[in-house]
This record gives C-alpha cells, structure tokens and sequence, in this order.
C-alpha cells in the first residue's frame, strides 16, 4: 500500500484552519463554503490563510489530503487486524462501518467530486487519488488472497463499497449488507 496523499507538517495556524475548513466543508459544502467563514472559524486572519496556503482551492486540497490520511490509516489497520488474507480483501468495509458511525453526511471524496468537476482543481485530485487508491488496494488485497481475476472482483468490491458510502446516510444499514454481500464474492471468487 502507497503512503497516501501527501499531507505537509502544519503550523498551529495551519491546522486550525484546516479543521475548521473540515467542519465547515463537510457540513456545508465546499462551494457554500468561503474563506472568511474559514477564517472567522479558525481564529485567524484572511492575510494567514493565504501566507500559510495561497488559495482557498489549496485550503480544499489540505483539508481533503488530510481526511484521506486518516481514512487510509483506519482502513491499513482494519487490514492489519484481519485473521487471514481472505479476510482482508473486505476489510475497507469494517473501516468503512465505523467510519461512517462518525460521518453522517456520505463521502467526503464522493462530495468534492460532485463539487469540483475539473481535475485541475487540486481538491479534484486528490478526491479521486483517494478513490484509485481504494480501488488499488482492492486489487492489491484480492491477489494477495489468491482471487482468480483480482481486477473484475476489486471493480465490483469496489462499486459495492461507494454504494454502501453514499446510501449509508440515507437508508442506515447499507454499509452492513454491502459488508455481507463483500464477503460473499470474496468466498465465491477464493473457492473459485
């Protein structure tokens, strides 16, 4: 597995405006989101913002990079405590069940890509980075568990899971079933 998205050492400053771009972000959307409600948020001033990330598009990248951080860390460890290869190929789903127990408001990634359309956006990059890299490690994880065919089963893995991470918010329970059914064509792909 790759390290992630590149997430710089911040100052104080910089980290207070990145959770507070996070907490308003995600509530509120990125468009509906401007910089001097970010920096009425953080405790700082517009003059920091811009010093410390230069546009209001990198403030997005940051805050998106760092979200992908942690989600790529809850997901390494939800592979770590696996019991077996086999059990490791769904293991993005258990990440994904306690993830989504403290994010109510869907796909943080799915979000900004409906937001920010060009993949010149650096938040655009960074949200699909996010999504090829789930979709990699799918792969990854299904060779690793001997799965004739690992690519078609990491593409279906793959949709399963952004299905249950976008219906989750409004039918609760998806991200379980999609967990259920994960497993099922892992066993069927293994068993072959």
């Amino acid at each position: 597995m790759d390290s992630g998205s590149d997430v710089p050492l911040l100052t104080p400053a910089a980290r207070r405006i990145v959770d507070a771009a996070e907490e308003l972000f995600y509530e509120h959307g990125i468009t509906a989101v401007g910089v001097d409600l970010i920096t009425e948020h953080s405790g700082v001033t517009k003059r920091t913002l811009y010093n410390r990330f230069g546009s209001k598009e990198n403030v997005v990248a940051a805050y998106l990079a760092e979200r992908d951080r942690r989600w790529r860390s809850a997901v390494r460890a939800a592979v770590d405590a696996s019991g077996s290869a086999e059990e490791a190929v769904t293991a993005p789903f258990e990440a994904l069940r306690s993830w989504t127990s403290a994010y109510t408001r869907g796909c943080a990634f799915l979000n900004a890509l409906a937001e920010l359309p060009d993949p010149r956006h650096p938040g655009h990059r960074v949200a699909a980075g996010q999504k090829r890299w789930l979709r990699g490690l799918f792969e990854e994880l299904a060779t690793a568990a001997g799965c004739p065919e690992p690519a078609a089963l990491a593409t279906r893995l793959f949709v399963l899971h952004e299905g249950a991470v976008a219906t989750e918010p409004l039918s609760p329970g998806t991200v379980t079933a999609a967990a259920d059914l994960a497993r099922e064509l892992v066993r069927a792909a293994v068993r072959g």
